[in-house]
């Protein structure tokens, strides 16, 4: 059993997600019944990397924070900085994208019962009252916001503390990186469940009618990924970016696209950040930062649904109202995580700018669930690989670019 555990750890872990995904497919189409007993796997590996990414986040920012020397600098200012003005950009591509290629949707007589908030005013509001949440619910409900302030402020606090304190909070999160690489490691298992089951229970036929609309969306995200950003490393860089963009999309975007959760994802981007020789007070706080505020896929998610519901209602758009929109994208998109439902849920706010009504909008959050099944598998592995690859390029304009991406 030893030999062949060897054997299996040769092979890289991305050839092995590539193998547990054909075999989850072939599962699906021949034996649908038994795919979904594979599901099984899905929900314990999301499970597990759903509730060890508070832990760890929590105290690696204690553990960060407390042995931070004063006048180091983390470049997170750098960071942010790229994550708005990537999201930007990826709100304003979807205009573009939009303009170009103009869809309408077959409004459904069913919408979500969830409600939708009433403005920007309350999606900030939401993301402040989040940070002062009880410390034992954030780590509970996965309120990043709320684990990132309580992990700043505890980690000052520590700052003063011996330097044995210091060590147990940097061999807690030693411990728990740990945990995460052994969770990661059955990533090919719970890829392999949760394709067997997503293909055995929604099969195609459910999108074929949104065919032209999931085509832009997903096209824009594509560009976004391949084209936007690799521009905007270049531009910090000033060299090739594409090994590095390949990377992340590869080796994050992957595994996001089928958890579909950016949470869920966190521990992979942080182990991805250790192999990249990221600096750890830089990835620590990032990371998650981007989790909760790096949306450039839920910006693009809102600006096309809700421009295919104005070119529904023959709502013509002009250039101030779509750059408009592009900034209530970017806002109400970097604060899709304080809202229940994320990005679909901030559809009406975006439609309200152009006065279609409640009931409407609410059928357009409708038609994005039916879509869902790509349209945020997509949108979450843009969104997650962006983080990590953000993080790299504001550490490495830094620090200098390593010999190596292995």
């Amino acid at each position: 059993m030893n030999s062949f555990i060897k054997t299996i750890n040769k092979i890289s872990l991305i050839k092995q997600i590539l193998v547990g995904l054909i075999i989850g497919i072939l599962v699906a189409i021949v034996f649908p019944s038994f795919a979904k007993e594979l599901s099984l796997l899905g929900i314990i590996f999301v499970g597990a990397l759903k509730g060890i990414a508070p832990v760890l986040v929590f105290f690696l920012i204690i553990a960060a924070i407390s042995k931070h020397r004063a006048g180091q600098k983390t470049g997170m200012g750098s960071i942010v900085i790229l994550y708005v003005i990537a999201t930007f950009l990826a709100a304003a591509t979807a205009v573009i994208a939009s303009f170009l290629f103009p869809t309408t949707l077959h409004l459904v007589s069913s919408a979500t019962d969830a409600t939708p908030p009433e403005g920007i005013g309350e999606v900030i509001k939401t993301l402040l009252k989040n940070i002062v949440d009880n410390p034992i619910h954030a780590l509970q409900s996965g309120n990043y916001i709320g684990i990132l302030g309580w992990g700043l402020i505890i980690g000052a606090a520590l700052r003063q503390s011996s330097l044995a304190t210091k060590e147990v909070m940097e061999n807690l999160s030693t411990a728990i990186t740990k945990v995460v690489g052994w969770v990661i490691r059955f990533a090919p298992l719970g890829i392999m469940g949760l394709v067997a089951d997503s293909i055995a229970t929604n099969g195609i036929e459910a999108l074929i009618s949104y065919a032209q609309l999931l085509i832009i969306l997903l096209g824009t995200m594509l560009f976004v990924a391949l084209v936007i950003n690799p521009i905007m490393v270049f531009a910090k860089l000033k060299r090739n970016p594409y090994p590095l963009v390949f990377k992340c999309l590869r080796e994050s975007g992957i595994t996001a696209f089928f958890t579909r959760s950016s949470a869920a994802n966190i521990p992979v981007n942080m182990d991805l950040a250790k192999r990249l020789k990221i600096n750890p007070d830089t990835y620590s706080i990032s990371i998650p930062l981007g989790a909760t505020i790096n949306m450039g896929g839920a910006a693009i998610t809102i600006t096309i649904m809700t421009l295919a519901a104005a070119n529904t209602l023959h709502i013509q758009v002009d250039i101030l109202t779509a750059i408009l929109l592009s900034v209530i994208a970017t806002v109400g998109a970097c604060g899709a995580s304080g809202v229940a439902g994320g990005s679909l849920l901030l559809i009406p706010l975006a439609c309200s700018l152009f006065g279609i009504s409640n009931d409407i909008s609410m059928q357009v959050v409708g038609v994005g669930f039916i879509i869902g099944v790509l349209q945020d598998s997509t949108e979450t592995a843009l969104n997650s690989s962006t983080d990590i690859l953000f993080t790299a390029t504001a550490d490495y304009a830094k620090r200098g670019y390593p010999d190596t991406l292995d």
